[in-house]
């Protein structure tokens, strides 16, 4: 845990760092208030400092708003074209990340009580409690980051409905949450006989699939996951889903003990490294998972049992995975593909013709791959 000391109004101030993606506390830290303009923000955090906070909470929203927008107008050198679409996405990251790094350099103060000291601030002590647990005394974080913490606490509180489930699901703070529907209708529509009685999901998030397993009448399901966060989220909406006797909750870890009839693993679609609990469910460092899913899905398998991959080709289209790499896999694996069902993606992006990543996005398909031992 590390501190984060500041002098204002001539008294020497210090409470906890806190940086949801590993962030270092700031080298300089200097108090900003309404008086402020957003040129100004935006020199003095360009020149290396960061602004904790002290105006109106919507004002300071307004800021970042503004400091968004002078952000977007940095100019950056794009790849050239020859180099494809996968340098395109990489630089379009990396220009998030400065961007993120550029608003996330204006702070705001808990206090001891979780409570946020700001005129016109909402009540956020029950968001920042469900998030970061209690607190015992005044901590300092992005107020990018406490805006995300309020938007997932109301995720948690309205759960987000899953039609293949009949029910919503509740995502916690640093979860995933299930809206890419897709992947869930193929483990809704994929074959599953009355002598499959066990179920491994692993990568269970919010426990979405795990829930759609036993729904379909696995009579034992056990959930696994590497981010403590997901654990007891997965634990919760099994509870809430009546599926608590059903489903057992297992971590962190990807493969529990022993085998199971049926193994589903949904792994992060592209290969990169995750900045943060929510990102594990985007990027698969050294493509680990992926990896680990379909080499030691042999051994957790009841003789004639079934894993199932759930996956886009996100990756291969924008060529940061070779299109044979699954099959290779497989293959090395000594398994077989006896089927895949395959779907396309319905978000709002997979049809936004100005994102720059169109091209792939347009041609995205979700596969979810039957594997089998011989």
């Amino acid at each position: 845990m590390s501190t984060i000391a500041w002098t204002e109004d001539t008294t020497a101030r210090s409470a906890v760092w806190h940086s949801e993606n590993g962030a270092p506390a700031p080298a300089r830290l200097t108090t900003a208030d309404d008086s402020l303009s957003a040129d100004h923000a935006f020199r003095r955090i360009k020149a290396g400092e960061a602004l904790l906070w002290r105006g109106d909470y919507n004002n300071g929203r307004q800021l970042l708003s503004a400091l968004g927008r002078r952000a977007d107008r940095v100019r950056t050198a794009q790849p050239r074209a020859a180099r494809g679409l996968g340098a395109l996405y990489e630089y379009e990251r990396t220009k998030r990340r400065t961007r993120a790094g550029i608003l996330g350099s204006v702070l705001v103060e808990l206090d001891a009580n979780n409570d946020l000291d700001l005129r016109r601030a909402p009540d956020v002590r029950a968001a920042c409690e469900a998030a970061y647990g209690p607190a015992d005394r005044p901590r300092v974080v992005a107020f990018t980051e406490l805006l995300g913490v309020l938007s997932a606490y109301r995720w948690q509180e309205q759960g987000v409905e899953v039609p293949a489930l009949g029910a919503r699901v509740y995502p916690t703070y640093g979860v995933f949450s299930p809206t890419r529907s897709e992947y869930v209708d193929l483990v809704a529509e994929a074959p599953l006989g009355p002598e499959v009685r066990s179920a491994f999901d692993l990568g269970t998030g919010t426990g979405v699939l795990a829930a759609l397993l036993a729904k379909r009448g696995v009579a034992e399901v056990v959930a696994t996951d590497i981010n403590p966060r997901a654990l007891r989220c997965a634990a919760d909406n099994a509870r809430r889903l009546g599926y608590a006797k059903v489903i057992t909750v297992a971590g962190p870890t990807l493969y529990p003990p022993g085998r199971a009839d049926l193994v589903v693993c949904n792994p992060p679609w592209l290969p990169g490294v995750p900045t943060s609990d929510l990102e594990r469910g985007v990027y698969d460092q050294d493509q680990s998972m992926l990896t680990e899913f379909i080499r030691d899905l042999g051994a957790h398998l009841t003789p004639g049992g079934e894993g199932w991959l759930v996956l886009s080709d996100l990756a291969e289209l924008l060529g940061m995975r070779p299109a044979d790499h699954i099959p290779n896999l497989v293959d090395k694996a000594g398994l077989r593909v006896v089927d895949t069902l395959t779907t396309r993606p319905r978000h709002p992006r997979a049809t936004d013709r100005d994102d720059p990543l169109a091209a792939a996005r347009t041609a995205e398909t979700t596969t979810l791959w039957r594997l089998r031992l011989p």
